[in-house]
C-alpha cells in the first residue's frame, strides 16, 4: 500500500508544525471507540433493572428516578469505568512489551508482571489479612519487585527481547509455584479470598478503584505516545537506534517502567485479568494494518475487550452469582493463544 493511501500530513498554515495521520489506525481506532460506547450503552441500560438512555444521563446529573442512582452511580458506571481503564492500562502495557521485545508473546501476564503482582496480593491476603488497600499496595508492589529482578536478570550489556521473555517466563513459573503455596498455608476463608482474586474480576469495584487507575493512565498514556516515536527507531535494532542519536538502554528501561506501572495498577485494581494484554496489541495491530500496535488503538481495544467481556458474564450467566470475568478473558484468551502459537509455528 502506498504512502498516499496509508495516510496524510496534516500542516499548519505556515508549515510550521506538521503531523503524519495513518488513514487506516485512525479509523480503526474510531471503529474501537464506538464499539465501545456502544457497550457502555448497553451496559448502563440493560440489566434486573433497565434504563433508558436518557434516563442514565438524568440520574449521573443528579435528577433521575427513584431509585435509578445507585444502581447507576454506585453499582454499574464504577464497574464500566474500571473495565475500560483497566484494559486500556493492560492494552498499552502489552503493546510496550511486545514492541520492546519484539515478540507476541512478551506481555505481563506472560512475563510474570501481573503475577508477581497476585504474589504481593496474595502475601497481604494469606499472611497479613489487610483490606482492600493493603492488597492493592501489596499487588504494586510485588509487580515492581518482580520486574526489577526480570531486568536484572535479563540485563547483560543491555537487555535483549529475547533473553527478557525466557528469564520472564521462568520467573513466571516460580511465582505460580509461590502462589500455590501460599494458598495451602492459608486458612480457608483466605484461600477462598485469593483464589477469587487471582481469577480477576471486577465484581463490587467501585469509585475508590477507578481513581488510581484513571490517574495512571491520564499520565502513562500521554507519554507512552511521546516515547512511541523512540520505541519505533528501536524496533529497528540497536545499531541503528544508537547511529540516530537514541539513548538505547535509557529509552528501553523508561518504556519497561510505564509497562509494569501498568499492569501492576491495573492488578492491583482488578486483579490479574488474563490474556488484555497479550491479545489487545495483536488484535489492533491487524486492525489497523501496521507493522505493531499504537498506544491509542491498543488502549482501545484493550477496553473494548474489557468491558465485552465483562457484559457477557453479567447478561449471558445472570443465574451465576458474580462470575469473574477472568474467567471469560482466560477461555477466550487461551484460544488465541493456541491459535497464535500456531500461526507463529506455520510462518516461521
Amino acid at each position: 500500500m502506498t504512502s498516499a493511501i496509508r495516510g496524510r500530513t496534516l500542516r499548519t498554515r505556515r508549515g510550521r508544525l506538521s503531523i503524519r495521520v495513518d488513514l487506516r489506525a485512525a479509523l480503526a481506532c474510531i471503529g474501537l471507540l464506538i464499539g465501545v460506547l456502544v457497550i457502555a450503552v448497553i451496559t448502563m441500560t440493560s440489566g434486573d433493572y433497565p434504563l433508558t438512555v436518557p434516563e442514565v444521563i438524568d440520574t449521573i446529573l443528579g435528577q433521575g428516578p427513584p431509585g435509578a442512582e445507585f444502581i447507576v452511580v454506585t453499582l454499574r458506571l464504577p464497574r464500566l469505568l474500571t473495565a475500560l481503564l483497566v484494559g486500556a492500562a493492560f492494552g498499552i502495557s502489552g503493546a510496550v512489551l511486545q514492541r520492546i521485545t519484539s515478540n507476541p508473546l512478551g506481555s505481563p501476564d506472560i512475563i510474570g508482571f501481573t503475577t508477581g503482582s497476585a504474589t504481593g496480593a496474595l502475601i497481604v491476603i494469606v499472611l497479613t489479612d489487610g483490606g482492600m488497600l493493603q492488597v492493592a499496595g501489596g499487588a504494586l508492589a510485588g509487580g515492581i519487585v518482580t520486574s526489577i529482578v526480570i531486568y536484572l536478570l535479563a540485563f547483560k550489556r543491555g537487555v535483549q527481547g529475547f533473553r527478557l521473555v525466557l528469564i520472564g517466563i521462568g520467573v513466571s513459573a516460580m511465582l505460580l509455584a509461590t502462589n500455590q503455596y501460599l494458598i495451602t498455608r492459608a486458612t480457608l476463608r483466605d484461600a477462598i479470598a485469593a483464589q477469587a482474586w487471582q481469577v480477576g474480576g471486577l465484581n463490587g469495584r467501585g469509585w475508590d478503584h477507578v481513581e488510581p487507575i484513571a490517574w495512571t493512565v491520564a499520565v502513562l498514556l500521554p507519554l507512552t505516545a511521546y516515547y512511541s516515536r523512540r520505541l519505533g527507531i528501536l524496533e529497528m535494532g540497536d545499531d541503528a537506534a544508537k547511529s540516530l542519536g537514541v539513548s538505547v538502554e535509557r529509552s528501553r528501561f523508561v518504556l519497561i517502567c510505564i509497562s509494569v506501572v501498568l499492569a501492576a495498577v491495573g492488578t492491583a485494581v482488578a486483579g490479574p485479568i488474563a490474556f488484555v494484554a497479550l491479545a489487545a496489541p495483536q488484535i489492533a495491530r491487524r486492525l489497523a494494518g501496521t507493522p505493531s500496535a499504537g498506544p491509542m488503538s491498543s488502549a482501545l481495544t484493550g477496553a473494548l475487550l474489557l468491558v465485552a467481556s465483562d457484559l457477557a458474564v453479567q447478561r449471558l450467566f445472570s443465574d451465576v452469582q458474580q462470575l469473574p470475568v477472568g474467567i471469560a478473558t482466560g477461555t477466550l484468551g487461551g484460544l488465541y493463544l493456541a491459535w497464535l502459537l500456531a500461526h507463529e509455528w506455520r510462518r516461521r
